[in-house]
């Protein structure tokens, strides 16, 4: 079997649709389809169920996922072992953040390092705390970048911004009249949060323990997967959340949203490595780049 093959049946697998994988490869439909089938062919075994029109990971698939994956791992840190040689000049840095990170605070420093190193390729996956954790440890990404800390001895984490969570409400609602944020007040809203896993659902928990109440106390109607989708709940009057003053403002400015401070202390951004891999000349240039920037504030 060849990588591409693997390259492949990892994209169909993480889909579970042809079309998107060819789309995601720059493939077309019969190559992806032609790959799949020749790594079935040659190993006498069935990886997908093809069930209608769509496919579902037969339980080798699920099996040869892992193993392919490790593979790919293995071959990219084989290439950049050999980029590295060549210093700043080439190679590739693989970075995954979480959301609040990812859309709000990263995308000013990828542009600096993009400037000053214009050979240096750049990928970022986007996933909460619990997921960046999980993609920096297995080394499918060189750093990791989430809001709040990660309880892995595995993972060296360094603090590089603060963050500054604030309690999200309709505009002119009742409890950001009154202007206080105490049990009452907590008791009387109904919120949409995160997912579990996700550094900004942590602190709608930390929220309630700062007022003598448990998550349980609080009304809570939905989790949603994105801070975006939050902010879009809020404002359409569904209810309240505890979200980054980045991933606020804009609903703020447009005069949809108002916010209370919290008694809460400042959310640290950490940047995540292994303690095991070798970060390349890219990695340390970019932990460099971050730790020269004077402000720690989460300013864009």
């Amino acid at each position: 079997m060849t990588l591409d093959q693997l390259r492949i049946f990892v994209a169909v697998a993480e889909r579970e649709h042809v079309t998107r994988a060819a789309e995601a490869l720059n493939l077309t439909q019969s190559t992806i389809s032609a790959a799949i089938a020749a790594l079935e062919t040659r190993h006498d075994v069935r990886l997908f169920d093809r069930i209608g029109r769509g496919i579902r990971l037969t339980e080798a698939g699920r099996v040869f996922l892992g193993e392919a994956r490790a593979v790919l791992t293995r071959a990219e840190a084989a290439s950049a072992a050999l980029a590295d040689l060549a210093g700043l000049s080439r190679g590739t840095l693989r970075l995954a953040a979480s959301q609040t990170v990812a859309n709000y605070w990263l995308p000013a420093r990828l542009q600096g390092f993009r400037t000053a190193y214009p050979r240096i390729d750049l990928s970022l996956r986007i996933g909460n705390t619990e997921q960046v954790a999980g993609w920096t440890g297995e080394g499918s990404v060189d750093l990791g970048l989430v809001e709040g800390p990660v309880d892995d001895e595995d993972l060296s984490p360094q603090r590089i911004a603060e963050d500054r969570l604030v309690l999200v409400l309709p505009r002119g609602h009742l409890v950001a009249a009154r202007g206080i944020v105490n049990a009452r007040a907590l008791r009387e809203l109904s919120f949409v949060t995160r997912e579990a896993g996700s550094g900004t659902g942590v602190m709608l928990e930390r929220l309630a323990e700062s007022v003598g109440l448990k998550l349980h106390d609080l009304d809570i109607i939905m989790e949603m997967a994105s801070n975006e989708a939050l902010r879009s709940a809020v404002e359409a009057g569904m209810g309240a959340a505890v979200l980054s003053s980045l991933v606020a403002a804009g609903g703020v400015r447009a005069g949809k949203l108002s916010t209370l401070e919290l008694a809460l202390p400042p959310r640290p951004f950490f940047v995540l490595h292994h303690r095991a891999r070798h970060l390349s000349h890219a990695g340390r240039a970019f932990l460099e780049m971050l730790e020269a920037r004077p402000s720690r504030k989460t300013s864009p």
